[in-house]
């Protein structure tokens, strides 16, 4: 670390320790005993502008505050049926890890329809999500490999992405700005792959909205992406739409021990049981309490709302060029906060 970056963590420390006492109490969940590399995480987000990440930081711990997330953990979507129609529709697992140890997570961007539950369950279990990660996966795989793991890497497979999924783009979009206001500099690379040309089309347009350093982060990769995949994990670890070309994201693979998607997956298990423990250590006594968390959804971002609208342009483009015009007219994006 710099000179300069040491008195930027220095300056923010000073500031952090000003703070009230619920949320240095929020913090410490944050940190998980790595408070440095918290502050670090925020300011770069904020390009290393102490008052801004000051600021970006206080307004992350009082939105926990707010919606009670540090025990997000202890409220499981019930019951059984509804939470599995939310893995069936959310595709997201953990297939694995990088040789250096990184947790390697597997979305289905292209089948994955936010269409069996309402979208605060998806946003519930959206966080719970990068919650597990932070607080058991990412400690976990710092003790394994003896050194602080911060982040992960996706892979976000397109297969199967058509022009409906313009109806979701403002719940990806606002899980997106969550992500960003709340968990900043949590995911190293983002890998696409099985990219259709309606993918590749909106690339081209969205890529230079992006700011330099999220740019830098995403790779687009030819096929599959195995090849390029294995370079950095073992085959084991590789999600199953990249195991051979052509394989596709199938929500429902031959073998459940390999769709990371499943709530049958271990991955799934382990978490879902992790949250019922914890619901049943701070109430033992009573039946899990059924309905969603109604966690406050952030207006979104100028970048993010900039490329969610050119998206849809881009989207309305390519309709009218392949002559879907009439089901594009038809289509209604929804709002999805109601």
């Amino acid at each position: 670390m710099g000179i300069v970056a040491e008195d930027a963590v220095n300056q923010f420390e000073a500031l952090m320790n000003q703070v009230d006492e619920p949320l240095k109490k929020t913090f410490q969940n944050i940190h998980q005993g790595y408070p440095t590399g918290t502050l670090v995480r925020f300011l770069k987000a904020r390009e290393w502008n102490v008052p801004k990440a000051h600021k970006m930081l206080v307004d992350c711990l009082n939105w926990r505050v707010e919606n009670d997330i540090d025990n997000i953990l202890a409220k499981p979507i019930v019951p059984t049926d509804l939470y599995r129609g939310v893995r069936d529709s959310q595709l997201i697992g953990l297939s694995g890890y990088t040789k250096e140890g990184l947790p390697v997570f597997a979305i289905g961007a292209g089948f994955s329809t936010f269409d069996k539950a309402s979208v605060h369950y998806y946003v519930q279990s959206h966080i719970q999500i990068n919650e597990y990660r932070d607080r058991v996966i990412l400690p976990s795989a710092s003790k394994k490999h003896g050194r602080h793991i911060t982040s992960c890497v996706k892979v976000l497979d397109m297969t199967g992405l058509k022009l409906s999924a313009l109806s979701q783009i403002k719940l990806l979009t606002i899980m997106s700005t969550i992500d960003d206001l709340n968990y900043p500099e949590k995911t190293n690379t983002y890998y696409i792959v099985n990219a259709p040309y309606i993918f590749s089309a909106c690339w081209k347009v969205v890529k230079p909205l992006l700011q330099e350093r999220t740019r830098k982060k995403i790779q687009v990769l030819p096929g599959c992406g195995r090849d390029e995949l294995l370079k950095i994990m073992d085959y084991a670890s590789l999600p199953h739409f990249c195991r051979r070309e052509g394989s596709g994201s199938s929500r429902h693979s031959g073998n459940e021990t390999d769709n990371c998607y499943t709530l049958d997956h271990p991955f799934h298990q382990e978490l879902y049981n992790y949250i019922k423990q914890q619901a049943s250590i701070i109430a033992p006594a009573g039946p899990y309490k059924q309905g969603s968390i109604h966690v406050h959804l952030p207006e979104s971002a100028a970048e993010e709302s900039e490329i969610a609208k050119t998206i849809e342009s881009e989207l309305q483009k390519f309709g009218n060029q392949t002559r879907l015009t009439d089901s594009l007219d038809a289509l209604k994006v929804s709002d999805n906060r109601n």
